[in-house]
């Protein structure tokens, strides 16, 4: 996984588990917005009535599922202890 040195959070344990996710506007990915064939904006509904969407503005990867991390220090194993080699 490659993150700059601005997204570490040394304080949590468990990203999954402790880093709150900003749900964004439904309406991104329900709607879709484009020019008609007169050449005017429209938006238009890409979802039947009542559907409701989930925009999250970003997720965590699972710990388990990464092996190494890549910062602009350089390349560490995906531990704390990898992590901490490189922003001692």
């Amino acid at each position: 996984m490659a993150l700059p040195a601005s997204t570490i959070d040394w304080s949590i344990d468990d990203g999954v588990a402790e880093i709150p996710i900003e749900a964004r506007d439904a309406r991104e990915v329900t709607h879709i917005q484009g020019r008609t064939a007169a050449g005017e904006l429209a938006v238009v509904q890409l979802t039947p009535d009542g559907s409701q969407g989930f925009n999250p503005a970003f997720d965590v990867t699972p710990a388990r599922l990464v092996t190494a991390l890549i910062t602009e220090r350089g390349v560490a194993p995906a531990s704390e202890d990898g992590l901490r080699n490189l922003y001692a």
